[in-house]
């Protein structure tokens, strides 16, 4: 072979390495495929947080009480795990494997012991300290806006519910645990993108939110890493338009 032929030929092999490189790297930047532990899957924001999920390609890993009475909800594509937010034991098994946790959760007025404190709170702070024992890579949590007004109307009616939110965010943010906090406005079950999402810091305006621009919110989270230790607000604006993801979550000051 020519010295000519030689250098074409390692050139091309060396070039085709740096492909495969750059294929491999947009692959794991990505996330798709990784495993996702989705806390509070069944709700009305679960449900459309597993939908966009699994749209997306990731797995989806459903952390329930009961896979009896999850199963016909989410269906048979998602793998289900059993426990509590509220009995750390039971979480610890869950997270093995997992990349990323969303966690969707909330207290219900139906069942005393499932109060704000022990599970806005409490739950919130158990997956947390979990996932960093697991070494997650990242935790979204759905909390709320209004969550710095002590004198909320929501805490008078509702046991401090977001007083107890915001000591769950607190927890989150001392776990050590890569972050990205979400806080929505009213949440509505309206059809996902008629309109634009608008986020803001600061926890001083209000609004409201589609529960499917909100699970599309979370989910980018997990793509961009910008999204990375930050707080912020979520809301559909007034008009139509794409949402920019990278461009929101950069525009965002972190914790």
């Amino acid at each position: 072979m020519s010295i000519f032929m030689r250098s074409l030929s390692m050139t091309f092999g060396f070039c085709a390495m740096l492909l495969v490189v750059a294929v491999s790297s947009c692959s794991m930047t990505s996330g798709k495929g990784q495993t996702v532990l989705v806390a509070g899957a069944t709700g009305g924001t679960g449900r459309a947080l597993v939908r966009d999920l699994q749209s997306q390609g990731y797995t989806v890993r459903a952390f329930v009480r009961d896979k009896s009475k999850a199963r016909p909800v989410l269906g048979d594509e998602v793998s289900y795990v059993t426990g509590d937010v509220r009995e750390i034991d039971t979480i610890y098994p869950a997270m093995q494997d997992v990349a990323y946790v969303i966690s969707a959760i909330g207290s219900t007025r139906s069942d005393p012991t499932n109060n704000p404190e022990a599970v806005d709170f409490g739950g919130v702070k158990n997956l947390a300290d979990a996932a960093a024992a697991a070494g997650v890579r990242q935790f979204v949590l759905v909390s709320s806006s209004g969550v710095t007004d002590k004198d909320h109307f929501l805490n008078k009616q509702f046991d401090n519910i977001l007083n107890w939110k915001f000591k769950g965010e607190q927890a989150l943010r001392m776990s050590g645990v890569p972050y990205t906090i979400v806080r929505p406005g009213g949440l509505v079950n309206t059809p996902p993108g008629e309109f634009a999402v608008i986020f803001a810091q600061g926890d001083t305006t209000g609004g409201r939110i589609s529960r499917e621009d909100l699970a599309s919110v979370c989910v980018a989270a997990l793509q961009v890493p910008d999204a990375i230790n930050k707080t912020f607000e979520v809301f559909n604006g007034e008009t139509s338009g794409e949402n920019h993801w990278n461009v929101l979550f950069a525009s965002l000051v972190a914790d």
